[in-house]
């Protein structure tokens, strides 16, 4: 870095759109202090499984298996694990090099630049504040299912999204169609959380305990009790024969892993907890291994269970695991499963709208959002109008959209920012080798010079493409494959004449990468099928998201951004969420 650029302009110097906040910056804007190492491997493993268990089995399980897989829904759980856990090892070094940032935004910051920082804070928007619209939407579903055993029954007017995904009317798969309705229910729920963020509760690490106790037990429960009404010939055959496009199959197995992705949604917590592991390099890695095994095990119970007693193409609705219950004819657990269903997936709406408040507080605090997002409420010292703001917006998706549109999009979101965090380990060992890091990704790595940094490259995107080609039998993979070695060759030749410095490699954040592009590669193939024969509103949806990310800050973050000032972020700190209560072990409410 020219010093003497920087204290001159007052800011990094280099490309405008790729300044970088330092190491140093980012524990200087860190609102706490040192954490105490007190977390050993099995409270590790327990924070994950806390984390992990919420929205995603209870709600996007049985769209998954009767859109795409079929039964082996079972499989996809395997490979979107996978997935996780070598972006979880990804995490887990940046955590431990930068301890007080815990955030993919600001690893994002520190080592890939400001552009990229703002398009992962954007993606982080799928994956928090599209989820909680999404766990709405399946909160709505269990807690209309539970009135419904009382004998109140609402207007489907007031329980159903405008937007509905029906059967096609030519060919297989599904279309979305319009219709009368608005999700009332779970827009009333999203502002009742966001009612509660605004006063400032926070939950205790006693009650969070208790609440991952609920969810786990009700699968659990799920699971001992449902054995017993399970019919194997609904697993018949495992993998249903492919009806076209990612119409069960081969293709839709994986078509399935890119949507039950956001099962495990909140993995990441345990590698931000790397500055209070007792032991980083040996205690992290179990923590995020073992919560990925134990839920992976949980979740394929799950699904066999759920598969095994209704049809599978019946489970296509907003509370599959209430939808199972009422077909075993026991009302006393049906019961018990819902309101526990509902108590759960309630705490995981007030994480994920937590989350994405602080993350656009943070956002704002750079200056790349209005300061109306960062700007604290003198009493109860929450970004109150910040997340008003979200908590209407949040509540206008969970009206609107199904849960199928809802969780594709958290799943594009979640596999782009795994993607990124393990390019962003790749470039910290190569631009900042000598920087101390407690925990580094397993199985090795090392310098390699840009040419053969280049062929690697090329060997995994032909790897990518030959998945596509032969797994999900598409058919524009020769197309790419041409793309794939003009590309190379000019890079090739660029490297070799510049004579470039080497780069760091590594077999777990390449691993990283590639498993984030298979997660995200179907998904947006299929959005791409869809318009292309006539069904255009995802691909309106994903373009219109980017394309607000990219005019929000070309028009205002670019111009307001405080690192481009050479100012401080502003320095301000809201209140213990519900995570950190969690996380941290402690028992404390915001001062009034």
């Amino acid at each position: 870095m020219d010093k003497k650029q920087m204290a001159a302009t007052g800011r990094p110097p280099g490309n405008r759109l790729l300044i970088k906040k330092s190491i140093d910056q980012i524990q200087h804007e860190a609102s706490s202090g040192h954490l105490k190492r007190s977390l050993g491997p099995i409270n590790l493993v327990l924070l994950g499984i806390g984390c992990i268990i919420g929205a995603g089995i209870y709600v996007i399980t049985g769209t998954a298996a009767a859109n795409f897989a079929g039964p082996a829904v079972m499989l996809s759980f395997i490979i979107a694990g996978m997935a996780c856990a070598f972006a979880g090892l990804c995490y887990a070094e940046l955590a431990s090099t930068m301890p007080v940032a815990g955030s993919a935004y600001t690893y994002s910051y520190t080592t890939l630049g400001e552009i990229f920082a703002w398009t992962m804070g954007w993606l982080l928007v799928l994956e928090y504040g599209v989820a909680a619209a999404t766990v709405a939407a399946g909160w709505s579903g269990n807690v209309v299912s539970l009135l419904a055993d009382f004998g109140v029954a609402l207007p489907e007017t007031l329980t159903t999204s405008y937007v509905n995904a029906v059967p096609a009317a030519v060919g297989s798969g599904f279309t979305f169609v319009t219709g009368a309705g608005f999700n009332v229910v779970a827009a009333l729920g999203i502002l009742a959380v966001t009612g509660l963020l605004v006063l400032g509760v926070s939950e205790s690490a006693s009650v969070n305990n208790v609440i991952v106790f609920i969810k786990v037990g009700i699968l659990l429960l799920f699971i001992g009790m449902g054995i017993a009404f399970v019919n194997v010939d609904n697993w018949q055959p495992l993998i249903p024969p492919n009806e076209g496009g990612f119409q069960y199959g081969i293709p839709g197995v994986f078509r399935a892993a890119s949507v039950i992705f956001f099962a495990y949604v909140g993995f990441e917590a345990v590698s931000t907890a790397a500055a209070e592991a007792k032991n980083p390099a040996k205690d992290i890695p179990i923590g995020i291994l073992g919560s990925l095994i134990v839920c992976t095990v949980i979740y394929m119970a799950t699904a066999a269970v759920l598969t095994g007693v209704v049809p599978f193409r019946e489970l296509g609705v907003a509370a599959p695991i209430a939808l199972a219950v009422d077909r075993m004819e026991m009302p006393w657990f049906s019961l018990l499963i819902k309101v526990g269903t509902i108590a759960g997936l309630t705490s995981v709406m007030l994480i994920l709208t937590y989350g994405q408040s602080r993350i656009f507080y943070a956002i704002a605090r750079d200056g790349l959002l209005p300061r109306v997002f960062s700007l604290l409420h003198s009493k109860f010292r929450t970004p109150w109008a910040g997340t008003l703001i979200l908590g209407v917006g949040i509540a206008v998706l969970a009206s609107m959209l199904p849960i199928g549109i809802l969780g594709d999009l958290v799943s594009l979101g979640t596999a782009s920012a795994f993607g990124i965090v393990s390019l962003s380990v790749m470039y910290l060992r190569t631009a900042r080798s000598d920087l101390v890091r407690p925990f580094r990704v397993p199985f090795g790595g090392g310098m390699a010079s840009q040419p053969v940094a280049i062929i690697v490259g090329t060997v995994m995107a032909f790897l990518g493409l030959a998945f596509f080609r032969f797994l999900l039998e598409s058919t524009w993979t020769d197309v790419g494959a041409i793309v794939v070695l003009v590309a190379a060759v000019v890079l090739l030749v660029l490297a070799i004449l510049r004579k470039g410095p080497p780069v760091w490699l590594g077999p777990v954040p390449l691993l990283g990468v590639f498993f984030a592009f298979v997660m995200a590669g179907p998904l947006i193939e299929d959005v791409i099928i869809k318009a292309a024969t006539g069904d255009p509103l995802p691909a309106a949806l994903l373009t219109g998201y980017f394309t607000l990310g990219a005019a929000i800050y070309i028009f205002y973050g670019f111009w307001n951004s405080r690192l481009a000032k050479g100012l401080q972020a502003i320095e301000d700190t809201p209140g213990v969420s519900p995570l950190e209560a969690q996380r941290h072990g402690v028992d404390q409410t915001p001062e009034h």
